[in-house]
């Protein structure tokens, strides 16, 4: 650290400007200005030496020396001072006449900016942020620092939820420099009682600094439930000097024995991780919430897998046949630009991509979950508008990278809320009452604390966690700090947070409002966010144009059934061309001009599944597109498998190939339950003195299908390790053959007999051929 005693500091009264974004102020890269008040300008900026983002607070110009030399030496006294609520300062120096500090970067957003986004705090929230503050001023105290302009502005929130606070020693430049205003650790406490009260009432108690003894009256008595007698008097203990705690040490240990006797009432449960484990129980104990978990599980692990292969995540879809039929239909939808021509979740998975499938089966699933509830219709409203914030979002970012995490991001974003439509429709509703007769729940998450006892937000991100969702999507679906910023984020996570908000806020404004009535609102918001995001006003309205088309195409490829006076419902046909009288709507409109129908249980859905030859052709089809193009081998013959799989309804289907090494035909890939180990398990001899039906097929290019396993002929003839592990009752040997040699075998079994037609033969032939045909376009 730099002798500060060594700098003529006369200098810095005519040289505290000239910074610039993109330049440098000593060995430091600026990167943006943060702030700019009276004394300081606050600047990101990039250390080359450590290789880490910092904060610089440059002092500006017209500052006396005497204040100048306390503020410096009250920096360095702040370098001996360690504690983890306190952000600290790294440096002290002077280039080219400015004088400034260098603080560690920490992310995150002032106590300030948290009580204008929130409104006010649970008891226990603000008590356990005033336990770190009290903490850390107890051991600054305790070395002679104090800070002397404590406020919600000086009080850093950061990502973990603890209190920072910033800034030590700038106070005394703040003030007027009057002997009557020096800092003391009186003023500090004063000052966090004002902080306290504020972050109970969510607003100011009183316009007052720390300096100025003011005198003014105890709480209100009009506070949240949870701030108790016990409570109330500690702060108005506080907020009055001369009856006040004798240090910080005594606040301290106050309030953390307030904190100690309510853990044993039933205010403990205001706390977030406890209140979020009860919620989840509570999910627990719904019949449906296992299934969705699990399934949401399986999905993520293996999008978010290297290891895993399409088959994988193919092979889990299909176990689902309404998810399948779904997936296929919103795949081939106008959204995704296919036209009708994918038939198979393995080329769809090839095309779309991972994530891309991810978000459908998330999406789908969520959905498939709502139909049967007696509150779907504010379900449904809920998922719409999630919909749309996603369709939004990934339009904000089409044609990058990002535009799949943009949307999955965007649309779980307010997934606490829907989650909490869907299980706890009471608490939801409460929620609602609360925004619109209770003035003092100012906002959705401040609604949701005193309902839940936690935010909307955390119950998602909570939830999200549980399901493995990446990283990456967790910090989407927390909303970012303070306002937009006036410059695109080079760190994509933070853009996408910024897409994330912008998308949900642009969704709840075409929810809310007509057409017309939407149109300044969204002006509204393309300013506010066109440059956090990187884009242009102009260019945001024609986002909304598409997304709402899209969310249109969506809707019907997903069979969504909104109430006919639902605002869900007016956005929907807000969207579509109005047609002409007396002549037909476009194609794809008339299911949504249906929207009061009931929609189909998974098992009627499962019943409407297309009959074993139409999915066949189906199939041949889109394994013949694939062919034409510059294709993989894997994909083609993992097509084929899965037109049989559907087609037949089969337990499993495996394919097998000759290993040349030790002419064995062995297992390589498959689909079904259990697929993975008889895939290994699986290997026919080709050289056997007296061969197994497997070998005989194989070598004889015998198409065989055993519809009673159990009959002694048969058994007879097959294999021991083939009667210890998959001993089904009903199968089907496709052998695989060139110039009359054989390189490989199609397995496929069921648990009921196979019964099959000629055509349907022929049509499983044809797939056989394709697969032999695949293999000599691929040499």
């Amino acid at each position: 650290m730099a002798d500060i005693s060594a700098f003529p500091l006369s200098s810095t009264r005519s040289a505290a400007s000239g910074l610039n974004p993109s330049g440098t102020l000593g060995r430091f890269e600026l990167r943006r200005q943060l702030s700019q008040g009276a004394q300081f300008t606050d600047w990101l900026a990039f250390d080359p030496r450590m290789q880490r983002e910092v904060i610089l607070k440059v002092l500006r110009a017209g500052g006396n020396e005497p204040a100048i030399r306390q503020w410096l030496q009250e920096a360095l006294s702040l370098g001996r001072v360690k504690h983890p609520s306190i952000v600290p300062v790294l440096e002290a120096d002077m280039h080219a006449q400015h004088a400034f500090l260098v603080s560690e970067y920490v992310e995150g957003e002032t106590l300030a900016q948290l009580l204008a986004r929130k409104g006010a705090l649970v008891a226990s929230e603000a008590v356990a942020l005033m336990l770190d503050l009290l903490d850390a001023l107890a051991v600054a105290h305790g070395e002679g620092v104090m800070h002397g302009g404590l406020t919600p502005w000086q009080i850093l929130v950061d990502m973990s939820g603890r209190a920072r606070i910033m800034n030590f020693g700038t106070g005394a430049l703040e003030r007027s420099g009057s002997a009557a205003t020096q800092p003391s650790p009186a003023l500090d406490l004063l000052a966090c009682a004002l902080v306290f009260a504020e972050m109970l009432l969510g607003q100011p108690l009183l316009e007052v600094t720390a300096a100025n003894r003011v005198s003014h009256g105890p709480l209100p008595k009009d506070l949240a439930a949870d701030v108790d007698e016990g409570l109330r008097a500690i702060v108005n203990r506080a907020l009055q000097p001369q009856q006040g705690f004798v240090d910080a040490r005594a606040f301290f240990e106050a309030l953390a024995d307030w904190r100690q006797s309510s853990a044993d009432s039933v205010t403990a449960a205001s706390h977030v991780g406890g209140t979020l484990e009860f919620l989840m129980r509570r999910m627990r104990h719904k019949s449906d919430f296992p299934a969705l978990s699990e399934s949401v599980l399986r999905i993520q692990s293996m999008a978010s897998s290297d290891t895993e292969s399409v088959g994988s995540v193919t092979n889990q879809i299909l176990k689902d046949v309404a998810l399948t039929n779904k997936l296929l239909r919103v795949v081939n939808s106008a959204h995704y630009g296919h036209s009708g021509s994918i038939n198979t979740v393995s080329r769809a998975v090839s095309l779309v991509g991972f994530n891309g499938i991810r978000n459908m089966a998330l999406s789908l699933m969520l959905l498939e979950h709502m139909q049967d509830k007696s509150h779907a219709v504010q379900l449904k409203e809920e998922f719409i508008r999630s919909l749309l914030a996603g369709t939004v979002g990934a339009e904000l970012c089409v044609g990058s990278y990002d535009a799949e995490e943009a949307f999955i991001g965007a649309m779980f974003q307010n997934m606490g809320r829907l989650l909490t439509q869907f299980y706890f429709p009471q608490e939801a509703q409460e929620v609602r009452k609360l925004l619109r007769f209770d003035q003092t729940a100012t906002t959705e998450a401040s609604a949701s604390l005193r309902v839940l006892g936690l935010s909307f937000e955390d119950l998602g991100i909570g939830i999200a966690k549980s399901w493995g969702l990446p990283e990456s999507i967790q910090k989407c679906m927390r909303h970012p700090l303070g306002g937009p910023s006036s410059s695109l984020s080079c760190d994509s996570t933070e853009h996408l947070r910024w897409v994330a908000a912008a998308a949900n806020e642009i969704a709840d404004v075409l929810l809310k409002y007509e057409m017309q009535e939407a149109a300044p609102h969204l002006e509204r918001l393309a300013r506010k966010y066109a440059k956090a995001i990187g884009s242009s006003e102009k260019s945001l309205s024609k986002v909304v144009a598409q997304a709402k088309i899209k969310l249109v195409e969506m809707a019907v490829a997903m069979e969504i059934r909104v109430a006919p006076d639902s605002a869900a419902h007016k956005l929907l046909h807000s969207t579509l061309p109005k047609p002409v009288p007396d002549s037909p709507l476009p194609e794809g409109i008339k299911g949504l001009e249906l929207q009061a129908t009931p929609v189909p249980s998974l098992g009627a859905l499962a019943d409407k599944s297309p009959r074993v030859a139409e999915i066949l052709a189906a199939g041949i089809q889109d394994i013949t597109n694939a062919m034409v193009e510059d294709f993989n081998l894997t994909d083609v013959l993992r097509m084929i498998l899965e037109t049989m799989f559907r087609a037949l309804e089969l337990e499993r289907i495996i394919f097998c190939m000759r290993d040349p090494k030790t002419e064995t035909v062995t297992g390589r890939f498959g689909l079904g339950d259990g697929v993975e180990v008889h895939v290994k398990g699986f290997r026919v001899p080709l050289k056997a003195a007296t061969p197994d039906l497997f070998g005989l097929v194989c070598i004889k290019g015998i198409d065989s299908m055993v519809s009673d396993a159990s009959e002694l002929h048969i058994v007879q003839r097959l294999p021991a390790w083939y009667l210890a592990s998959l001993n089904a009752p009903a199968f089907l040997l496709l052998p695989l053959q060139i110039k009359g040699a054989p390189f490989g075998l199609i397995y496929a079994d069921k648990t009921a007999a196979l019964e099959l037609d000629e055509k349907e033969l022929g049509l499983l032939r044809t797939l056989r051929n394709q697969a032999i045909m695949a293999f000599k376009q691929s040499r």
